[in-house]
């Protein structure tokens, strides 16, 4: 499992991303209340600030599928202005009680529309083979995008949070927390990485004129 840690402004926390020449990142951990952009079918979730149900901080995202029907999915990401070739890693933590079978989470992803809304679904985009739930801990799910703008008909890519039930197994439901995206390209200056951030009270005065500093440690 690695850890990754991202320190930041409160301006630079609402942007939710940061650019170098080549790349940008951003880091969601649901510490704000925020919970998803949007959604798809019978998709619901709630802020959850349970200390048993979070992985670091004070609060992680609680999902669930009521009432069951098809695969709901949950926009935890969106990244748009994206060109031909640019590289999109994505991953964020998920853990639910079902070891070993459904309900369970997933990472996925859709494009959207150029110059579109989050809610446009210009093709599947794909996503990892791996769900939540394979053992009692928290599990990291990512996932790597190669963009492909479809000729221009598409510059936008959301990252989804999938649940999958049946009903045997009742309620379908997860929780979720520290998102980590990071995006590669040769031009990434109209590239925006949109997360659930709520801004901190006077941030929005302050967007663009704090820097953002960052560390990892594996």
């Amino acid at each position: 499992m690695k850890t990754r840690f991202c320190i930041a402004t409160a301006a630079a926390m609402a942007c939710a991303s940061a650019a170098t020449a080549d790349a940008l990142e951003a880091f969601y951990g649901w510490e704000d209340g925020g919970t998803v952009l949007g959604s798809y079918g019978n998709f619901n979730s709630s802020w959850n600030d349970d200390p048993s149900y979070v992985l670091s901080g004070s609060g992680s995202l609680y999902a669930y599928e009521d009432p069951l029907s098809g695969t709901p999915q949950g926009y935890a990401a969106w990244i748009t202005g994206l060109s031909d070739g640019d590289v999109i890693d994505a991953s964020f933590f998920a853990w639910d009680d079902t070891i070993g079978t459904s309900p369970s989470l997933r990472i996925w992803g859709h494009y959207t529309d150029t110059g579109g809304t989050i809610d446009d679904h210009s093709g599947s985009a794909g996503g990892n083979g791996t769900y939540s739930g394979q053992e009692d801990v928290w599990e990291e799910l990512s996932h790597s995008w190669t963009f492909d703008s479809n000729g221009g008909v598409r510059d936008g890519l959301v990252v989804e949070i999938r649940i999958y039930a049946s009903s045997s197994a009742g309620l379908g439901h997860g929780y979720v927390d520290d998102m980590f995206i990071d995006v590669f390209g040769d031009d990434l200056s109209g590239t925006v990485i949109h997360t659930p951030a709520i801004p901190a009270p006077g941030a929005l005065a302050l967007l663009g004129l704090a820097g953002f500093a960052r560390r990892r440690r594996r």
